[in-house]
């Protein structure tokens, strides 16, 4: 069994994500933060949680920031760096989201 790492999310990754995504639904069917928030955060935190040390470090020599590079259920792609704390858990610093919808 695999050791499961808490992951919490930073106010800034939040506020990446407010920037990309409206509060209501698009007329085209894009998804709305909480949306976003209900199905793909939740994969998202699996991740980090079960993969931290798998996933790709952002900067060389810099094992404490790793890289998800994933598609989405809601979007096309999507990038969340993820640092580690000093405690041990893993914060979530940013996101980026392709906004070219399915």
């Amino acid at each position: 069994m695999t050791d499961r790492r808490e992951v919490r999310a930073t106010y800034g990754f939040f506020e990446d994500l407010d920037r990309q995504l409206s509060p209501e639904r698009g007329l085209n069917g894009e998804p709305s933060t909480a949306d976003f928030q209900t199905i793909e955060l939740l994969r998202i935190v699996d991740r980090f949680a079960e993969q931290f040390d798998d996933l790709p470090e952002l900067i060389p020599d810099r094992p404490d920031y790793r890289v998800l590079i994933s598609s989405g259920v809601l979007v096309r792609a999507l990038s969340v760096v993820g640092q580690l704390a000093p405690d041990g858990a893993i914060e979530l610093v940013s996101i980026d989201i392709d906004l070219d919808w399915h």
